[in-house]
Formats: structure tokens, sequence, C-alpha cells
């Protein structure tokens, strides 16, 4: 039995106008992939321009129909009204206008960034520290705030969310030259060595603990492990690389040679521990790193890795070979100039571009996969699923690697995600990206159909079907 679609709901339109019909009041449009629209303007239609953060509402309600030039990109939000005499009909409700000209899109504009960075970076000041504040003390920063920018009564301190916001700081420090954000990113980086790092100078190394916890009494209760769903009870080794996002920003501006010390032994703890230096059985490395060591032993093979349900042992993904290029590395380069660190982001490239293709089967890469780099489809809730980001990250890298360390096959990979990800990743309706899709197309689904999920927030994800 099919569902029949015979009620009213809304949904969003992005496309460009072909035309429009003032008798009618009807504007044409095609969506990105050609996907022709008729838009029924009516007497409740609200027209709006495109606004940047901070910027007061821009109605242009009065001037929309004079706006419905041929070319022009729009979003348009309203209610389809299926089974009529006609087809569906599309009854338009909010349409956002990009710029008063035909052709143009306000976020080109040559300050358009410059001013949506500063406004981010001021409300995170304003929100963790107090308005105005003058020194920023970490010790006031929580992981959630409300939408308002209240926080919320956990007194949570996790590692990753406090490197990246003081990567963001410093990075708008780079764009605007405020030096509020450099001072804030600077003391954020110092309380995180001082406070999320443990050092141990037997072996030579730098960890970071998953999150602290203030107690009531202004003591701190530290978590080592991570408690985030597949990786709980485990140290992934995305934490430990995106412990050093904030760090290494800094310290391209600073020069801080403290930080540059942690820099380093956090690098020699992916050297020791998550490096796979075995080899397979005719002797070729397997290389790589590993995705999660146990807590205790630091060991990537350990059984308690597959305890509780979870499966982490002897485990490899784009997290763990991946990320290590964006989140620090390329950056430690930048400030370094050193070729040590020129060779890793080669060899974390030469590794993606040998196992991560899988086009013979799907238009997304192959990103979990066991230690010898047969294909891990079972993992978690990933599954057989593909991260559309992922897919956009890696081109993105191995064209800045390129840049250094010129490979033909570098580029020829990259090319192929630009090719396909439009197509299978992209919402073409809407506009934007999708999080997570099937990576092969399911039975029952038409040629034209992908199967996936969208995030919510916590992690948990919904199931969504979209055509491409």
């Amino acid at each position: 039995m099919s569902n029949a679609l015979d009620f009213t709901f809304s949904d969003l339109i992005a496309g460009y106008l072909t035309g429009y019909d003032p008798d009618t009041d009807i504007a044409e449009l095609h969506t990105s992939d050609g996907r022709p629209y008729s838009v029924k303007l009516t007497v409740n239609t609200v027209g709006e321009m495109m606004r940047n953060l901070g910027e007061a509402y821009i109605d242009a309600t009065a001037q929309l129909r004079g706006l419905m030039q041929p070319g022009r990109f729009i979003h348009v939000y309203g209610v389809f009204y299926p089974a009529e005499a006609d087809g569906t009909a599309f009854e338009a409700k909010h349409v956002t206008l990009f710029g008063k000209e035909a052709d143009e899109y306000r976020f080109e504009s040559q300050d358009w960034w410059l001013k949506q960075i500063v406004k981010i970076a001021d409300f995170y000041l304003d929100s963790e520290f107090g308005p105005g504040a003058t020194t920023f003390d970490f010790r006031n920063y929580r992981t959630d705030l409300t939408m308002l920018g209240t926080a919320t009564q956990s007194t949570r301190q996790e590692t990753d969310t406090i490197s990246r916001l003081i990567y963001g700081l410093a990075t708008a420090y780079m764009i605007s030259g405020k030096q509020p954000y450099l001072d804030a990113a600077s003391s954020g980086a110092q309380y995180l060595i001082d406070h999320l790092c443990c050092v141990d100078r037997t072996a030579e190394i730098a960890y970071w603990y998953h999150a602290i916890t203030i107690q009531p009494d202004g003591t701190e209760r530290k978590i080592l492990a991570s408690e985030f769903g597949d990786d709980y009870d485990a140290i992934p080794c995305y934490e430990q690389i995106y412990a050093l996002a904030g760090l290494t920003q800094v310290y391209r501006i600073t020069g801080d040679p403290k930080l540059r010390e942690i820099i380093d032994l956090t690098v020699n703890l992916f050297d020791k521990y998550f490096k796979d230096k075995t080899n397979f059985s005719d002797g070729t490395p397997r290389r790589g790193y590993y995705s999660h060591i146990d807590p205790v032993t630091f060991d990537p093979l350990s059984p308690a890795l597959n305890e509780g349900g979870r499966t982490n042992r002897d485990r490899k993904n784009w997290n763990s070979v991946g990320d290590h290029i964006p989140a620090y590395l390329i950056n430690l380069f930048l400030a370094t100039g050193e070729e040590r660190f020129a060779d890793m982001l080669e060899d974390q490239c030469d590794t993606i571009t040998q196992h991560f293709p899988d086009y013979e089967n799907s238009p997304f890469v192959q990103e979990k996969f066991f230690g010898d780099w047969r294909k891990d489809q079972k993992y978690g809730s990933q599954l057989n699923r593909a991260i559309v980001g992922h897919n956009l990250k890696i081109a993105w890298n191995l064209m800045r690697v390129n840049s250094t360390r010129p490979k033909a096959e570098y580029v020829a990979f990259a090319e192929k995600i630009a090719d396909l990800m439009p197509g299978v990743g992209s919402d073409r309706q809407r506009g934007g990206w999708y999080d997570m899709v099937e990576r092969v197309k399911q039975p029952g689904r038409s040629s034209t159909g992908w199967s996936g999920t969208t995030a919510k927030p916590g992690g948990s994800r919904s199931r969504a079907s979209w055509p491409t």
C-alpha cells in the first residue's frame, strides 16, 4: 500500500527565478539541479533582505514584486497544496532575497565575514566572561550555554569545546586584529594546560582529559575516558587531536615555547600509542593511526575496548587518520616550517589516498576500518553510512597539502569528490549539505533517491530520505 500525499505541508525551496507574471502573481523558478517550480505570491507573502548577525530586520515586502528578476537566487518558505486541479500548488509565505541587485549576494561583500566573526567572538566573550570583560578567567567557562548566551546549571568543562573556542578566538584575532580575542585565546590555552592536560615527562608525552566537572566546593573532578556514545570508556584519537587545535593556532601567533612543548609532547603521544607501526605478513607497513586506546594501558588492542557492546579494539577511521591535518598539523607546519610536519602531512594524505576510495561500491569514501584496513561497515551508530562533511574535508585537505607536497593522485582524488558530492551530499531542494547519509542505496529506493540521517543535538540522529 502506498502513502497518499493528500495533506498540506510547509517546506523550503531554494532556486533561481526564471520569470514572474504580475497578472497571476506567480513566480517561476528552478532549483540548482534544474527542477522547475511555480510559486504563488499572495497579499500575505513577506519579503526579507538577507541580513548579517547583529543587523536589523530589513523588510522588502513592498518591493518584492519589483525584485522578481530572472536569474535572482531566492529562498521561498511556503505551503504545498497537493491534489489541486493543476497538480500540487505552492504558496509563498516568506521570501528571502540575497541582495538588492539580481546578481548580488550580500555574503560576498568584503566585510561580511569579518563582521560576522567579530559578532560571534563578542557573543562568546560576553556570555562566558561577562559584558565588557577585559580579563578572561576560564574557570568561569561553561561548555553549555542557552541560545541567549546564559550559562546552564552544568559545571562541565570539556577539553575539545574549549580548544575549539580558543581556535575561533585566535582566528578572529588574526582576521580582525582585536586584542581581546588574543588575550582570551591565550588565557584559554594556559587554562587547558593547567587543568585539562597531563604531562608524563618520563614517557615524554602529554595527554588530555575528556572533561572536568567543577564541584560545589570548587574542587575539580577529572574525567579521562570519553563519555560520548560510541567512544565511551576509551580515549579516542580525535579528542586528543582537537585538544591541540586551539593551542596550535595561538602558537602560530605568539610563538610561545610553553605551548610548543605541550604540542610536541602530544604529537609524541600520537606517535607512541596511536600510530600503527606494525607490518602486514609481506612486510609492508600497515600505517595509519588507531581510533581508540585503552584509558588504563594505552593499548589500542586491549580487549576492554570491545566491552559494553562497543567495538573500538584494533580500529582506524577518518578521524584518527585525517583529522590531524586540519585540526593542528597544517597550522603547526605553517608556524614552524619544519619538514617533519610536512612529512607527516604527506604520510596522512598518502594513507587516505590509498585506503579511503571505494568508488566501485559507493559515491562516498569508506571511513571506518579494522586495523588491517578491512572495511568496518557495522561500527556503532554509523554502520555503513557516510559523513558528507568528511568527504568534503578530504578534498579540501588534499588540495591544501598538495600546495607543499604536490602529487597527481591528491588532485585526482579531490576532483573526484568535488564532482560527486553536490549530486549525492547536497540538498538541492533547500540548499546546504546533509550530515550523515547511507553509502549505498537501500532496497526499495528509486534510482534517484538516497536514504540517510540528519544530526540532532547530543549526537542522536533521526532518519530522513531525500531526492538527489
